[in-house]
């Protein structure tokens, strides 16, 4: 009884395979089996390298060189058929980082964002500001919210500057005395 173990990656086929070989068709001297057996070590790190994922990285590669053995008939005259099964390879990796970062952009879409609710704080102003006339209410947001000088309120509401600085004074003096009474209200 003979006693086999496995064929290592980085050593060429034992001899007994050869024999079965013997009746298969070659292609310009070159073999299927003796490639794969002599590259797909090489290619294999190359590719863990490329991915960080040695697993993954066999599978591409294997599934090179199956995609190499669909068509040996014609990759085996080719000068170089390992450099074709590493760019498949290659390729391969890279067509999975784009499928993943697709996938993920999609998820991150699907994902529902938890947004905490608005404070006291923000309560108690939006409630006070919702008591103001348009036009106070207008030119306080404009004003401190959206950063606009008096000029350029007057401008867009299409008023003098004294009309947008009496709007603002009476806006403030409301919103303060709103708030006042909603702190004075809340502790008691």
């Amino acid at each position: 009884m003979m006693v086999t173990g496995e064929p290592r990656l980085d050593e060429p086929p034992p001899e007994r395979a050869a024999g079965r070989r013997e009746g298969r068709e070659r292609t310009d001297g070159v073999d299927f089996d003796e490639l794969y057996h002599a590259h797909f070590r090489s290619l294999t790190l190359q590719l863990t390298a490329y991915c960080g994922d040695l697993s993954q990285a066999q599978d591409l590669v294997q599934e090179a060189f199956c995609r190499a053995f669909a068509r040996w008939s014609q990759v085996s005259r080719y000068d170089d058929p390992v450099a074709w099964v590493r760019r498949v390879a290659w390729n391969l990796a890279s067509s999975r980082w784009r499928r993943l970062r697709t996938a993920q952009t999609w998820l991150l879409r699907q994902r529902e964002e938890h947004v905490p609710g608005p404070g006291p704080d923000r309560v108690a102003l939006t409630a006070a500001l919702a008591l103001l006339p348009a036009n106070h209410r207008r030119a306080v947001v404009l004003h401190y919210l959206a950063d606009l000088s008096v000029t350029q309120i007057a401008q867009q509401e299409d008023v003098p500057e004294g009309t947008v600085k009496s709007w603002l004074h009476r806006g403030r003096a409301a919103l303060a005395t709103e708030l006042a009474t909603n702190e004075v209200n809340d502790h008691d």
